[in-house]
């Protein structure tokens, strides 16, 4: 007889220990409530780490304490001193790097096929990503957007973007 969960969070017991080989890399976010819940994302979905770089705010800050509830002292990250050199240090063991980004050669993320591991990019909550960290990415990556905005707050975006790749890692590397 098949166990029913008592609890809801009983249901997420198939997918004890799996870590998606996903990097999150956030370049200038400037809200720290976006930082941490970028945190609480990371960990809801088993994302392996955060790099934080530019001035994106680091643990410990209260704002970003106030949304990630905890979760930026469970997932793993690092400050990044330069992001050039980090992001070409990343593809040199093996990501794919991959902008988050509305762009003229970008692809719907739906339509995406990852090669993990990746290392996933979001800029600046208005400006986006710099011209030279966007000409280093192997792929730009749109979200599609139906309504008369072009864009998600960035936060919402790595929602969206975390939990499709656990999706597609989840359906050719497990089976809960």
């Amino acid at each position: 007889m098949e166990r029913v969960p008592f609890l809801a969070t009983d249901a997420a017991l198939p997918y004890t220990g799996l870590r998606v080989p996903v990097t999150i890399l956030l370049d200038n976010v400037r809200s720290m409530y976006n930082v941490g819940a970028f945190f609480r994302t990371a960990d809801g979905a088993g994302i392996e780490r955060l790099l934080l770089a530019g001035f994106t705010a680091r643990p410990p800050k209260n704002a970003i304490h106030k949304t990630a509830l905890g979760a930026e002292d469970h997932v793993p990250w690092q400050p990044v001193d330069n992001t050039l050199n980090t992001v070409q240090d990343l593809r040199c063991s093996g990501y794919e790097i991959a902008a988050i980004e509305t762009s003229v050669k970008a692809v719907d993320l739906f339509n995406w096929q990852p090669r993990y591991p990746v290392c996933v990019l979001f800029g600046h909550e208005v400006d986006g990503l710099s011209h030279s960290l966007l000409d280093i990415c192997d792929t730009h990556v749109r979200i599609p957007m139906l309504g008369l905005k072009h864009s998600l707050n960035v936060a919402s975006s790595g929602a969206v973007v975390m939990y499709e790749l656990l999706r597609k890692y989840r359906a050719i590397h497990a089976s809960p």
